[in-house]
């Protein structure tokens, strides 16, 4: 796997990448043990936009470490934290209508609150 520039690495001793943003998202989220059959149809175009996320929030900490003006920054700030709202919106829609529908057939009550859960956290 392919090392940030910085060559930090994640807390488990592996490169960040946006696989394992991606990976330990879906984890930390399905962590829970329900029934239904995970089926995403939108986890390349995730991970993609993953990925140009990562990259700009890297641009972000070079323009800090290069000491850019905060207004620019700022603004950059921003437009990754829009790019981040994106991305989410995907991965809900995506398992409102795959993992939900499969769940609430399968009368799968755990998942519907857990993503009532999720939901309460991503809003605060």
């Amino acid at each position: 796997m392919k090392e940030k520039e910085t060559g930090e690495k994640a807390n488990g001793g592996e490169p960040v990448s946006a696989q394992n943003v991606a990976e330990d998202a879906a984890h930390a989220h399905h962590g829970h043990s329900h029934e239904h059959h995970h089926h995403h149809t939108q986890t390349k175009a995730v991970l993609n936009r993953m990925a140009r996320l990562i990259g700009h929030l890297e641009s972000c900490k070079r323009m800090i470490e290069n000491g850019r003006d905060c207004s620019e920054v700022l603004i950059q700030l921003s437009a990754v934290d829009s790019a981040l709202r994106g991305v989410s919106r995907i991965i809900l829609k995506d398992h409102l209508e795959h993992c939900m529908v499969d769940a609430v057939q399968s009368g799968d009550k755990e998942a519907m609150e857990t993503l009532g859960k999720a939901i309460d956290q991503f809003m605060k």
